[in-house]
């Protein structure tokens, strides 16, 4: 090829190089969720979404996440499996939200590597133990309208609490009005609600167990009664009769028992 054309190819060449190279960025970019993009913070690969007005968990998140960010959005629950695709996964931002329920297996294929859970600022009020099940990760669960009862008691004991959180996991609700508005670790100090709620179940019980011995013995009484009345009835009924018919239906009555 002569020199001139290869001078004048380069250029085209470069052109479309780079119109493939944007082509592949702008693709790449509508991949994500608006408002989402990628970056690389101490040799971590990250994936914000802060402020994206999201509405559940992005499905396009790189598997290749390290830290993620989906804070401050309007994410209302975490649905079984919502980050199974991420095991590299060592932090997850999920604070400032609307997240008021959290199903159990939400974090299954995080446990291995994820070291940091915020779920701090969203509407959680009661959560099973069983959505944290061998999570090692350090959870934040503070400034949740939390109501406070065994389940709550439960969920504490399992996870791991992020350090200085403790005392924004504050009583919203409780079945005794004392506790409200106080820090939780703090009212189980004094309160055991797993054990009040053992006490009153078995309570309960004991009352079930009373009134169905109360209803056998009443029909007991009420059968005694009523076949005493019959045998009176019917002894009288043999004193109305003449004296051989009576010695016959004696006689008839102890053959019949017989």
């Amino acid at each position: 090829m002569p020199v001139a054309e290869r001078v004048l190819l380069r250029p085209v060449t470069m052109r479309l190089l780079l119109f493939l190279l944007l082509a592949s960025c702008l693709r790449s970019a509508a991949a994500f969720p608006r408002g989402c993009y990628p970056s690389e913070e101490e040799g971590l690969k990250t994936f914000r979404c802060s402020n994206a007005r999201l509405t559940e968990v992005p499905r396009d998140i790189p598997n290749d996440t390290n830290k993620l960010y989906l804070d401050s959005n309007r994410i209302p629950f975490l649905p079984r499996d919502a980050f199974r695709d991420l095991p590299l996964l060592l932090e997850l931002d999920l604070s400032h939200n609307a997240i008021a329920r959290v199903e159990s297996g939400a974090f299954r294929g995080l446990a291995e590597h994820l070291h940091s859970l915020d779920l701090s600022s969203n509407r959680l009020v009661s959560v099973s133990k069983d959505a944290f099940s061998n999570l090692k990760a350090k959870v934040n669960l503070s400034d949740n309208p939390w109501r406070c009862d065994c389940r709550l008691q439960e969920l504490i004991r399992t996870v791991d609490l992020a350090a200085g959180s403790s005392g924004g996991i504050v009583c919203d609700s409780s079945a005794q009005e004392e506790h409200v508005g106080k820090a939780f670790l703090q009212v189980i100090a004094d309160t055991d609600f797993c054990n009040v709620y053992k006490k009153t179940t078995d309570v309960a019980m004991l009352v079930t167990m009373f009134g169905w011995f109360a209803m056998v013995i009443s029909y007991l009484v009420y059968y005694v009664r009523q076949n005493q009345e019959d045998a009176r009835r019917h002894l009288e009924y043999l004193k109305s009769l003449p004296s051989k018919q009576r010695r016959s239906e004696e006689s008839s009555t102890i053959s019949t028992v017989v």
